[in-house]
C-alpha cells in the first residue's frame, strides 16, 4: 500500500478502487502473495464466506499454543491463559474500579456530561502493559474492555443520537504494550489488536447508527520483540507513563528451567551465584518491582551481609534503599502508582519460593498485595485436559495502596471464586490480622522450633537396584540362595506405604564376612552394586563404590518409628502417615520419626497439621510436598495438660483402630476423598475437634482459619518479642 490514496495507480480498476485504504503500519513491508491452486483458492473462499463475528481475536494465542509442540511448551513455559482467567486479573486490577466510577458518574444529578468527558479522557491516558505478551490475549481483552467503558460513557452522554466517532472516540490500540520473545506470536499480537478495534469501532457503528472506521491504520500496539527480563522495560514505556502491568508469565519450576534462565532468575533476585528455588515466572514479579520502584537488585556482597532488603535480614518498612536511582533519571524515572496483577503457579506463595521470593518484594520494593485469587484450577486449551494449580497476585506500592485488601477464595480448586475483605494479606494469601509483621515468611529451620522429635530421610541404597525385590525376584532369589532369608527385609518406600505393594532389601550387614562368602548369590550382587557405583558420574558414587555392603544412607529402626511420604497426593485429606515396625527398613522417599509418641501422631495426623501443610508448605506439580524443615521443624505444635494429652491419644488410637477395620485397603484407598471409610473419618473428626481446642477455645471455621491461627503462633516462636509487643498495643 501507499500513504495517500490519491497516489493510487490511475489504471487501477474501479471495482478495486471501491476498497479504501488500510495502509498504515500493518503493510509496512513487502509480501509475496503465495501462488494459489485451486484446492487453495476454495479454502480461501470458504474462510472469506465465513461469518467471523463470533469469533474473539484472544482465540488466536489458543490456536497458536496447540500447535507449539509438548516438549516446546514445556521449555519455554508456553501457555495460553482463557478469558475467563484474564477477567480475574483485570477486574481487580483496574475494571471494577472503572465501572463502579462511571457507574457514580452516570447516577450524578448535576454536572454529569462534564464529569463523563473526564472520564473518557482519563481512558485515553491509562496504558498497559504485558512483558509476556504471547499472542496479546491479556493486551486483547483489557483493550476490549477499556473501550466498552469509553462506550457505555458515550451512550450515557449522548443517548442514541448520532455522533463523531472520529472526535469524541478516542482509546486507541498505542495505549497498549508488550513484551514477546517470538517473532509469530508478536505479529499475532499486533494483529489481533487490530482486529479488535475493528470490533470496538463496529459496536459504537452500532450504538449510534454510523458508519465510523479507523483507517489506514496509524495506531499500533508497541510489541518488543525480545527476551523480557534482559529487555530495558523502561525504553520501550518509561514507568512515569506506565498505568497497570499485566501478564501470565511463563510457568516453568526451577527444575524444567535450562542453565541460562536459572542464571537469569538469580541474577534477577540478586542471589548471586548461590541456589534459587523461584519459578521462571518470579523474576518477571522482581524486574515489575525493579521497573515501579527503580531499585536495583542488590550484590551479592550485600545479600551475604543482610543488606538491601536480603530475605536473610529484612528492612524496616521505612528505611530507604541502598541502592535507589535517583530521582528524575530520565525514562527510569520510578512510579510508585503503578499497579501490578500477575498470574503465577501457586507455587510462589508455598515453600521454599515463598521465603526466597516475597521478601524482596514486601522489603525491597516495598510493595503490598492489593489483591489476590487463592489456589484455583488454571486449564489452558493448548495444554488439552493438563490442570495447573494456579494463584493471581495483584501489587501495589505501599504508599498507594487501596484500604481494604480483596482476597478471592476457593472451597475447591473448581468453584466459583468468594471474594472477601481485608486489612492486609500475606505472603500466603490469608489475612494477616494474626501477626504483628504482615511480611512475616516462613524460613527453613534445622530442627522443630516446638522441640518435637528429631526428623530424617530413610534409607538410601544407591545400589542400582540390585539389593531391592518384588515378590516375585524374592521368591526366585531365595531359591538359589535360600540362606541369604535372614538379610532379606521388608523394604517400606512411599508407594509401598501408601498403595500397601511388598518389597524387601538385601541388609547384608546382617550377615557375617564368613556367611557372605558362603553365598554366591550375594557375592554376585555385591559385585554388581560395586560395578553400578563405580562407574556412576558423581564422585560421591565413586567413592561408595569401596564399600558396597553399606547404603549410602543408613537408617534401620530397631524401635517402632513413625513415617510420612515426601510427596502424596492433593486427594488425600490427611497425609497418609504410618507406624512401622522392625524389621521393616524405611527408604529414601519417606521421612522417619524415631522418637515419635501416639502424641506426636494424633497432631501430625490432624487437620491442623494439614492447614499447615496446605498453605505453607511446597507443591510437586499439584501433589503436597512435605519439607522437613519448611512444614515439620516450622509447625507450632500446641501445649497439653496430661488429661488432655491422654485424651487425644486415646482418638488417635481410635483413628488406628478404625484404620485397622479394613485390613484389604491401602492407605491411598483409605484416604482418598471418594473412597474414605465413615468410621474413619468419624474418627478423624473427632480427633480434630480435640486438637483444635489445645489451639483455641472458640471452633475454627475452615483450614485457612486455622492456618491464620497458626501463623501467629508460629510469629511467637521466631520472633517473642515483636509478638509480645504487637499483644500488649492490640489490648490497649
Amino acid at each position: 500500500g501507499v500513504s495517500v490514496e490519491d497516489q493510487r495507480r490511475a489504471d487501477t480498476s474501479a471495482e478495486l478502487a471501491t476498497f479504501p485504504y488500510v495502509d498504515g503500519t500493518l503493510l509496512r513491508r513487502r509480501i509475496r502473495i503465495p501462488e494459489f491452486d485451486a484446492k487453495t483458492r476454495a479454502l480461501l473462499l470458504d474462510l472469506a464466506r465465513h461469518d467471523w463475528s463470533g469469533v474473539s481475536p484472544a482465540t488466536f494465542g489458543s490456536r497458536l499454543q496447540s500447535m507449539l509442540e509438548a516438549k516446546v511448551r514445556r521449555t519455554e513455559g508456553a501457555h495460553y491463559t482463557t478469558e475467563a482467567n484474564i477477567l480475574k486479573v483485570i477486574g481487580p486490577l483496574f475494571l471494577i474500579d472503572l465501572k463502579a466510577e462511571l457507574a457514580d458518574i452516570i447516577a450524578r444529578r448535576t454536572g454529569r456530561d462534564e464529569e463523563l468527558a473526564k472520564f473518557r479522557d482519563k481512558l485515553t491516558r491509562l496504558t498497559f502493559f504485558d512483558p509476556a505478551c504471547g499472542c496479546g490475549n491479556f493486551l486483547v481483552i483489557a483493550y476490549r474492555e477499556v473501550r466498552r467503558l469509553e462506550l457505555d460513557a458515550l451512550k450515557a452522554q449522548y443517548g442514541d443520537q448520532p455522533i463523531d466517532a472520529a472526535a469524541l472516540a478516542h482509546v486507541t490500540v498505542d495505549q497498549f504494550y508488550g513484551i514477546e520473545y517470538h517473532e509469530f506470536p508478536a505479529r499475532i499480537a499486533e494483529v489481533a489488536m487490530w482486529v479488535m478495534d475493528h470490533i470496538a469501532n463496529n459496536e459504537i457503528n452500532e450504538a449510534f447508527g454510523i458508519d465510523y472506521a479507523r483507517i489506514p491504520l496509524k495506531d499500533s500496539a508497541h510489541i518488543l520483540l525480545g527476551d523480557a527480563l534482559e529487555a530495558d522495560w523502561s525504553a520501550l514505556l518509561p514507568p512515569q507513563q506506565c498505568s497497570y502491568i499485566l501478564s501470565s508469565p511463563p510457568f516453568l519450576g526451577a527444575k524444567y528451567q535450562t542453565k541460562i534462565q536459572r542464571e537469569q532468575v538469580r541474577r534477577i533476585a540478586g542471589h548471586g551465584g548461590s541456589g534459587t528455588a523461584l519459578d521462571y515466572a518470579a523474576a518477571w514479579f522482581i524486574k515489575a518491582g525493579q521497573y515501579a520502584t527503580g531499585i536495583t537488585p542488590p550484590s551479592f556482597q550485600e545479600r551475604e551481609s543482610g543488606g538491601g532488603g536480603s530475605p536473610r535480614a529484612p528492612r524496616p518498612a521505612d528505611a530507604p534503599h541502598p541502592n535507589p536511582s535517583p530521582e528524575g533519571e530520565g525514562h527510569n524515572k520510578p512510579n510508585h502508582r503503578i499497579r501490578i496483577g500477575f498470574v503465577a503457579s501457586s507455587a510462589i506463595c508455598q515453600g521454599k519460593q515463598a521465603a526466597q521470593l516475597w521478601p524482596i518484594l514486601f522489603n525491597r520494593f516495598s510493595l503490598e498485595i492489593a489483591f489476590a485469587h487463592r489456589t484455583f484450577s488454571w486449564s489452558s486449551e493448548a495444554r488439552g485436559k493438563a490442570h495447573v494449580h494456579a494463584v493471581i497476585v495483584g501489587l501495589t506500592h505501599r504508599d498507594h495502596g487501596p484500604e481494604e485488601k480483596r482476597l478471592f477464595s476457593y472451597t475447591d480448586i473448581e468453584s466459583d471464586p468468594v471474594e472477601s475483605r481485608h486489612e492486609a494479606l500475606t505472603a500466603y494469601l490469608f489475612d494477616a490480622r494474626e501477626v504483628a509483621n504482615r511480611h512475616l515468611v516462613v524460613n527453613r529451620a534445622s530442627q522443630s522450633l516446638s522441640n518435637a522429635p528429631r526428623i530424617c530421610a530413610g534409607t538410601k541404597p544407591v545400589d542400582g537396584g540390585y539389593y531391592i525385590f518384588d515378590a516375585a525376584e524374592r521368591a526366585s532369589f531365595l531359591a538359589a540362595e535360600p540362606k541369604a532369608a535372614k538379610a532379606l527385609r521388608p523394604y517400606l518406600d512411599d508407594n509401598e506405604l501408601i498403595n500397601g505393594e511388598g518389597r524387601w532389601i538385601l541388609h547384608v550387614a546382617d550377615l557375617s564376612p564368613s556367611e557372605q562368602q558362603q553365598m554366591p548369590k550375594v557375592m554376585e550382587r555385591v559385585s554388581a552394586v560395586r560395578q553400578f557405583r563405580a562407574t556412576r558420574a558423581s564422585k560421591l558414587a565413586k567413592q561408595l563404590a569401596d564399600t558396597p555392603t553399606a547404603y549410602h544412607v543408613t537408617n534401620v529402626p530397631s524401635s517402632p518409628y513413625l513415617v510420612l511420604p515426601e510427596v502424596c497426593s492433593e486427594r488425600h485429606e490427611y497425609v497418609p502417615i504410618g507406624w512401622i515396625e522392625p524389621p521393616t527398613i524405611p527408604g529414601n522417599k519417606l521421612l522417619v520419626i524415631l522418637d515419635a509418641e501416639l502424641w506426636h501422631f494424633a497432631i501430625l495426623t490432624s487437620r491442623q497439621h494439614m492447614a499447615w501443610l496446605e498453605h505453607v508448605g511446597g507443591r510437586m506439580e499439584s501433589r503436597f510436598e512435605y519439607s522437613p524443615g519448611m512444614v515439620y521443624n516450622t509447625f507450632p505444635l500446641p501445649d497439653a495438660t496430661p488429661p488432655q494429652r491422654e485424651k487425644i491419644e486415646a482418638l488417635a488410637q481410635a483413628v488406628l483402630d478404625a484404620r485397622a477395620e479394613h485390613p484389604d485397603s491401602s492407605l491411598a484407598e483409605l484416604y482418598d476423598a471418594d473412597t474414605m471409610p465413615a468410621n474413619l473419618r468419624s474418627a478423624h473428626a473427632a480427633l480434630d475437634i480435640a486438637v483444635d481446642k489445645l489451639y483455641r477455645s472458640a471452633p475454627f471455621a475452615s483450614d485457612r482459619d486455622r492456618v491464620e491461627h497458626l501463623f501467629g503462633r508460629y510469629e511467637a516462636l521466631v520472633s517473642p518479642n515483636e509478638r509480645k509487643q504487637a499483644v500488649r498495643m492490640a489490648e490497649g
